[in-house]
């Protein structure tokens, strides 16, 4: 099975665990988490392009993953740390990494959030090597080996 097989069936299943996972986790720190990890792989590559934004907020809408809270919700945290990013990309991401360390000693928190960023990172048929990275750095701020992840 060729490479991009393997990682879309792996997404799939993701999703699926992803799902049942986020819906125990119903509370502030891993929406905001969440919605962290979503503007680091829009800006994965050190810009959010307009279609990017867009195409991120038409996930966060309409992921069933994520349907568990309020999609308008999550686009207003979403546009707030995709804003920092956008006007300081090192203390966006500062902020944004912060918001995922506050999961660091909730471990299956932070293995979900991890989920819905490489779900979100392979949605466009493309996981590229800067969004695999962002995985990487936010595995680190909610410890958790990368590995784990086969990144």
């Amino acid at each position: 099975m060729a490479l991009w097989d393997q990682l879309k069936e792996r997404a799939a299943d993701m999703s699926a665990q992803a799902k049942t996972q986020v819906g125990k986790f119903k509370n502030k720190d891993f929406a905001n988490a969440s919605m962290a990890m979503c503007a680091l792989i829009a800006a994965a590559d050190g810009s959010i392009d307009p279609e990017e934004k867009r195409k991120t907020a038409g996930f966060i809408s309409s992921n069933d993953t994520l349907s568990i809270f309020p999609a308008s919700e999550l686009l207003e945290k979403f546009n707030h740390y995709a804003g920092k990013l956008e006007a300081d990309y090192d203390f966006g991401k500062v902020e944004a990494i912060q918001a995922l360390s506050k999961l660091k000693s909730k471990p299956d928190a932070g293995r979900a959030v991890i989920q819905v960023g490489i779900i979100i990172g392979g949605a466009d048929g493309n996981f590229d090597k800067n969004e695999m990275q962002a995985v990487r750095e936010a595995c680190q701020a909610v410890g958790i080996a990368p590995a784990e992840f086969d990144l």
